[in-house]
C-alpha cells in the first residue's frame, strides 16, 4: 500500500505501480504459464507493456518475476526455473553462459538505461543537483551497487563528481531500483538515483527536481537478456526473445526512457 501527500500524487502513482507488482516466489512458478521471464525492477512498466503486446499477438503468455538483477542471477544459479533473464547489466547474463546455464549465442543487449537524480520535497529555488551538491540533505537513496547495475552507477557518479565519502553516511541503499524510487517517493530519502524509466514521461514532474545524469559521468547502462538452458527448445522463449528486438518493441521501451541498441549504433551479439 503507498501513502502520500496529494501534491506527489502523479509521481506515486508510478511507485504503486511498482510496489503493486506480485514478486513470484520459486515455488509457484510451476504454475506458470508458457514463458517463465526474471526481470530487473528497472525494467517493470516496459516488460509489462511488452508481455501483454505480445500475448496479444501471440499464443503464447509471460509469467513475470521482479527483482534486483543480483538476486535473480542467485535464484537462477540455485535451480530457479525460469527460461529467460533480463539483467539491468551485461555481467550476470555472460556469467550464466559461461556457468553453462544460458544458451549460447542467445545473449544480447535489449536495452541502453538512463539515471535520474530526483527529489520528491526540493526546496524552492534549490535545484536537486545543487542539493546533491551542496550535501544540503538528510538522505540520498540509490540501489545497492552489490546487486543493482543502477547503483554501480550511482557509486560512479559519486566518485566522479567527488561526492563518495562525503555521502557515504547520509545513503539509504535499496535492494533494487524499485525500492529505491519509493524511499524517494515517501520522503524517507530527500534525493536519490533512479531511472529514467521510472519517471517518464517528465512533463509531470518539476523541472528543478530532475537531474538528467551525464552519460559522462557513469558506466553506460547496458541490459542484456539471455535464453536459460533449460529453455534450449522453447519455441515460446525465443519468439519473445525475436518480438524484444523487433522495431515494434523498440519504440516501446523508447517510450518509456530507454534506447533501443538497433536505435543508438551499437551492434547487438
Amino acid at each position: 500500500m503507498c501513502f502520500a501527500e496529494s501534491s506527489r500524487s502523479a509521481v506515486l502513482k508510478r511507485a504503486c505501480f511498482l510496489l503493486t507488482v506480485i514478486l513470484l516466489p520459486t515455488s509457484l512458478l510451476a504454475q506458470a504459464a508458457d514463458i517463465r521471464v526474471a526481470v530487473a525492477a528497472n525494467f517493470a512498466r516496459p516488460m509489462k507493456v511488452l508481455a501483454e503486446q505480445f500475448s496479444e499477438d501471440s499464443a503464447y503468455t509471460l509469467t513475470v518475476s521482479l527483482g534486483s538483477s543480483g538476486k535473480l542471477y542467485a535464484q537462477i544459479v540455485h535451480g530457479a526455473p525460469f527460461d529467460l533473464f533480463f539483467s539491468a547489466d551485461q555481467e550476470k547474463p555472460l556469467a550464466l553462459e559461461q556457468r553453462g546455464l544460458a544458451q549460447s549465442g542467445t545473449r544480447f543487449t535489449y536495452a541502453l538505461g538512463a539515471l535520474l537524480l530526483w527529489s520528491g520535497s526540493k526546496p524552492a529555488g534549490t535545484s536537486v543537483k545543487e542539493l546533491l551538491l551542496t550535501g544540503e540533505f538528510q538522505r540520498l537513496a540509490l540501489a545497492n551497487p552489490r546487486f543493482a547495475p543502477y547503483g554501480t552507477a550511482a557509486d560512479d557518479v559519486l566518485q566522479n563528481l567527488g561526492l563518495l565519502e562525503q555521502t557515504r553516511s547520509k545513503r539509504v541503499l535499496g535492494e533494487n531500483i524499485a525500492q529505491t524510487f519509493q524511499f524517494v517517493a515517501s520522503g524517507n530519502a530527500d534525493l536519490g538515483f533512479v531511472a529514467l524509466s521510472q519517471l517518464t514521461p517528465l512533463e509531470s514532474v518539476a523541472a528543478q527536481s530532475i537531474w538528467r545524469v551525464p552519460a559522462t559521468l557513469h558506466r553506460t547502462i547496458r541490459q542484456d537478456a539471455v535464453l536459460l538452458a533449460h529453455a534450449a527448445d522453447s519455441d515460446a522463449a525465443r519468439e519473445f526473445l525475436t518480438f524484444v528486438r523487433s522495431e515494434r518493441a523498440a519504440r516501446i521501451m523508447e517510450a518509456h526512457g530507454y534506447r533501443a541498441p538497433s536505435h543508438s549504433g551499437i551492434q547487438q551479439q
